[in-house]
């Protein structure tokens, strides 16, 4: 029978997933085995541009936290699995999207963002949505295109005007 001691400890790391799950935008399961440490540092200081972090736990401790929280993906929970708890919704699932294209070793097997469970077809959405500054771009051109043919529409008209006189 397992001490107090370390029940108390697994009831603390349990409590540290619950909160992190609460406190963040996007949660990721992704496999990792196979990444050397190198490649791991890497995948978290891209991360942490993001304020988003990469952690590994426990399977079962995990899996308990994620039913505290009401979140029900028992069936992504075996092998080797990490946690990306992401502080943004897009940022992060487009890093590890990006990090993970090329490596076998890495598959996202689930995400939960917005209240609800994200399957893999959902999270490659995700990724393939431009970024913020991308869109905004995107919008400003459709003003201008806009604001221009208008222009382009007056100066015709203006010119008809002048021919008919």
């Amino acid at each position: 029978m397992a001490s107090e001691k370390i029940l108390s400890q697994k009831k603390n790391v349990v409590n540290e997933i619950s909160d992190k799950i609460k406190n963040s935008t996007s949660v990721l399961v992704f496999t990792y085995q196979g990444l050397t440490v190198s490649e791991l540092a890497e995948l978290r200081r891209e991360l942490k541009n993001s304020n988003s972090e990469v952690k590994v736990y426990k399977n079962t401790l995990a899996k308990r936290a994620f039913q505290d929280c009401k979140i029900d993906n028992e069936e992504f929970w075996e092998g080797p699995n990490a946690i990306l708890f992401g502080g943004d919704l897009l940022e992060p699932i487009k890093v590890l999207s990006k990090f993970a294209k090329g490596r076998d070793n890495i598959e996202i097997r689930t995400g939960y963002a917005d209240g609800k469970i994200l399957s893999s077809d959902e999270i490659k959405a995700y990724a393939s949505i431009p970024s913020r500054e991308g869109l905004l771009t995107q919008f400003a051109g459709g003003l201008m295109q806009t604001a221009k043919m208008f222009a382009i529409g007056i100066d015709l008209y203006a010119k008809q005007k002048e021919e008919n006189n």
